[in-house]
C-alpha cells in the first residue's frame, strides 16, 4: 500500500457542470502518515481520555440503563443539527404525550434511536460495510419525512448542501462515482485487518473516514446522521471502546460554524490536518464531559438511594426497583409503575406522590388525572454535558 504524509493531502478538484460545480474527492485508502508534533500530541491525549472513559464505564454497575440515555441525547443532537426541533426531555416521552405538530420531529429522533440500536446489533455479525450502512440508512428513514428518499440506497440523482443546486453550499460528486468511492472508503476502513495492513491510527482514521463519507454525501437523506453515528460504530468495531459511550454529535452542534467550516476548508484548500486536530479536541472534551456525567450519575445515585430513599422505611425495596427502571427511562406515568413493580394503581400512585414530597419525581403536566413524572434531577444530568 502508496504511503503518504498527511501534509500532502489532497482533497480533490472540482468539476464543472452546467450551471454548478459538483466536488470529485480523491480517494483515501493510502497509509497516512503523521509527521506534525501538534497533530500527534493531540492524539496522544485524545487516546488517554478516551482509554480513561472505556475502564470508566466498565466499572459502573447498570451501564446500560445510562448509555441508553446517552443514545437518546445523541439521536436527539445529531438530528438537531439536521433542523429536527426535538429536545432531549420531549425523546424521552412517550408518542401520545408529544404536541402533534411536532411528532414528526419526534419521529425522527426516535427512528435514529433504533437504528443505531441496530447497527451496534449487527456489528456483532458482519463489519462495517456497506451493507451495514445500507441497513442502517434504511431503518434511520422508515415511517420518517425521509421514507420517500430511496432509503438503503445510493442515491441515483445529484444532491446537493444549500438552498438550490445553482446557489449550493456545497454539491457533493455525481451519482455514478458513489459505487468506486464507497469502495475505496470502505477499503480504507478494513486497511489494518487486510493482506497489507496501514498502521494509521484509528482516531484519525475515523476522523478521515468521517470526512470522505460526508464529502461523498451517498445518500439522498440523512448522510450528517449516518456519517456520525459511524464514528461510534468504529470504535467499537476496532475494540476502541467496550461500549457505545463516546457521540460526537454535541460537540460538533456546538462548534457547528466550526465544524462545516473545517469539513469546507478541506475541499478548497486540502487542510485536513486542521480538521483532524479539531476532531481530536472533540473526542478528547466528550470523553471528559462523559466521564464527568458519569461521576455526577453515580454521586446523584448515591444520594437518592442512601440518603431519600431511608425516609420511606419498608417500602425502600420497591422505591429502589422503580429508580433502576428510571434510570433507562425517567419519564413515566402511574399505569406504568403498577405495570413495571405489579402492584395495583392505587399502589403506584402512593410510590409515586411518595417520591414526588421527597423531591425525586417532578409531575409535567399540570393536570388532575393522566399525570405524567419526570426524574428531573437525572435528566438535567446529560443536558448539562
Amino acid at each position: 500500500m502508496e504511503t503518504r504524509d498527511i501534509k500532502t493531502f489532497k482533497s480533490g478538484n472540482w468539476v464543472k457542470r452546467m450551471e454548478y460545480q459538483s466536488f470529485r474527492p480523491e480517494k483515501i485508502n493510502y497509509e497516512w502518515v503523521i509527521s506534525d508534533p501538534k497533530l500527534a500530541n493531540l492524539l496522544s491525549q485524545a487516546d488517554r481520555c478516551l482509554g480513561k472513559l472505556d475502564a470508566f464505564s466498565e466499572l459502573i454497575p447498570d451501564v446500560d440503563f445510562f448509555i441508553k440515555m446517552h443514545i437518546t441525547k445523541e439521536a436527539t443532537v445529531s438530528s438537531k443539527i439536521e433542523g429536527t426541533q426535538t429536545s432531549f426531555q420531549e425523546a424521552l416521552t412517550n408518542e401520545q404525550d408529544i404536541e402533534p405538530e411536532r411528532r414528526e420531529d419526534w419521529k425522527e429522533v426516535q427512528r435514529y434511536i433504533v437504528a443505531l440500536n441496530q447497527a451496534i446489533m449487527e456489528l456483532e455479525k458482519i463489519p462495517i460495510s456497506t451493507r451495514l450502512i445500507k441497513h442502517t440508512h434504511a431503518s434511520l428513514l422508515e415511517g420518517t419525512r425521509g421514507k420517500e428518499k430511496m432509503p438503503g440506497e445510493f442515491r441515483t440523482s445529484q444532491n446537493w448542501i444549500g438552498p438550490s443546486l445553482k446557489n449550493a453550499i456545497f454539491v457533493p460528486p455525481t451519482h455514478d462515482e458513489i459505487s468506486e468511492l464507497m469502495g475505496d472508503l470502505e477499503y480504507f476502513i478494513h486497511a489494518d485487518t487486510s493482506d497489507t495492513p496501514t498502521n494509521v491510527p484509528h482516531l484519525l482514521k475515523i476522523a478521515l473516514i468521517h470526512y470522505q463519507f460526508e464529502t461523498i454525501h451517498p445518500f439522498l437523506d440523512g448522510n450528517g446522521r449516518i456519517g456520525r453515528l459511524l464514528i461510534t460504530l468504529y470504535l467499537l468495531d476496532k475494540g476502541l471502546l467496550k461500549r457505545p459511550v463516546l457521540y460526537l454529535s454535541d460537540f460538533f452542534e456546538k462548534n457547528r460554524r466550526d465544524y462545516y467550516d473545517h469539513l469546507m476548508r478541506v475541499r478548497e484548500k486540502n487542510d485536513i490536518q486542521s480538521w483532524l486536530g479539531f476532531f481530536l479536541v472533540g473526542v478528547i472534551e466528550t470523553a471528559e464531559a462523559s466521564i464527568n456525567t458519569f461521576q455526577r450519575i453515580l454521586a446523584l445515585r448515591e444520594h437518592v438511594e442512601f440518603t431519600k430513599l431511608i425516609e420511606l422505611g419498608k417500602r425502600q425495596q420497591e422505591a429502589k426497583k422503580l429508580l433502576k427502571v428510571l434510570y433507562g427511562n425517567p419519564i413515566i406515568d402511574s399505569a406504568r409503575v403498577a405495570e413495571v413493580l405489579d402492584v395495583h394503581v392505587s399502589t403506584a400512585i402512593r410510590l409515586v406522590n411518595d417520591l414526588v414530597d421527597l423531591g425525586i419525581l417532578v409531575e409535567l403536566t399540570g393536570f388532575r388525572r393522566n399525570r405524567v413524572y419526570a426524574f428531573q434531577s437525572y435528566i438535567d444530568l446529560f443536558a448539562l454535558s
